[in-house]
């Protein structure tokens, strides 16, 4: 039977989140676990459309920070020997013609040589930093998946792919927003600076207590909230785009590399 991430040790290696995943234990979201190792969003496509998305995450670094790209076929990634992509995140999406058709554990009845996988850096990576530099996370600290939400913030398109943007957001107090913009700003690799902080009708979010992905959590009067742009934009995109199919993670359910945020 599976368990959610409150039954684990929160001290668990990168290798040990992954051999649960690949042994159906551990089906939860990743934050909090495996401080300081690169968590990475998946993305996997058809080889036919990989130039496209190669050339999209590089106009679009912020949500689309590539952490690396495998060759066509291949699964087992050089930033975690020995680990396997079709087996070793807690949950992933089929998408077929721009529509969800499925959300499984493993993938590899459906995987094909033709398929070309790309990691790309996850917020969750500098969460650990931000609260070694004192600031609390309510989602870690309330074990719920971080709350994640379509925005009007348009992508620059490349080939097939054209969409907006997705953001995950963490409220944060007033006096502690500008060191959070400090520390995540020293992790490019995972997101980087926000994208936006305060006022959430003006990047196209209606009601933040309705994430169109993850869970809500409250915002207090002290607090503003503060987004950053997510590894999830590639799954709107392959919507919004209609893509014939992909492969993506289930969102806030990543991939725990070897490789260290610093």
């Amino acid at each position: 039977m599976k368990m959610n991430m409150a039954v684990f040790d929160d001290a668990l290696s990168a290798a040990d989140v992954r051999a649960l995943c690949r042994s159906g234990e551990f089906d939860g979201p990743t934050a909090g676990y495996a401080d300081n190792h690169v968590q990475a969003n998946l993305m996997i496509v058809p080889k036919e459309y990989a130039f496209d998305f190669l050339l999209f995450c590089q106009r679009n670094p912020k949500p689309c920070p590539l952490v690396e790209v495998l060759e066509a076929g291949a699964f087992e990634p050089r930033t975690a020997a020995g680990a396997d992509l079709r087996t070793d995140l807690p949950g992933y999406r089929l998408f077929e013609n721009g529509v969800m058709t499925k959300e499984v554990a493993d993938i590899s009845e459906y995987w094909r040589d033709d398929l070309v996988s790309f990691l790309i850096g996850c917020s969750f990576s500098f969460e650990s930093a931000l609260i070694e530099g004192g600031i609390p996370l309510r989602h870690i600290e309330q074990q719920r998946n971080v709350a994640m939400y379509r925005t009007n913030m348009r992508c620059v398109p490349a080939g097939r792919f054209t969409g907006n943007a997705v953001v995950s957001m963490r409220p944060v107090k007033s006096r502690d927003i500008s060191r959070a913009v400090e520390i995540s700003a020293r992790l490019p690799q995972v997101h980087g600076a926000p994208v936006h902080i305060g006022n959430p009708h003006a990047i196209g979010i209606s009601d933040l207590m309705r994430p169109d992905f993850g869970d809500a959590v409250e915002i207090m009067d002290d607090e503003l909230p503060v987004f950053w742009a997510c590894g999830v934009t590639p799954q709107y995109v392959a919507e919004l785009s209609k893509l014939p199919f992909c492969i993506t993670h289930a969102p806030g359910k990543m991939f725990i590399t070897d490789r260290l945020n610093e």
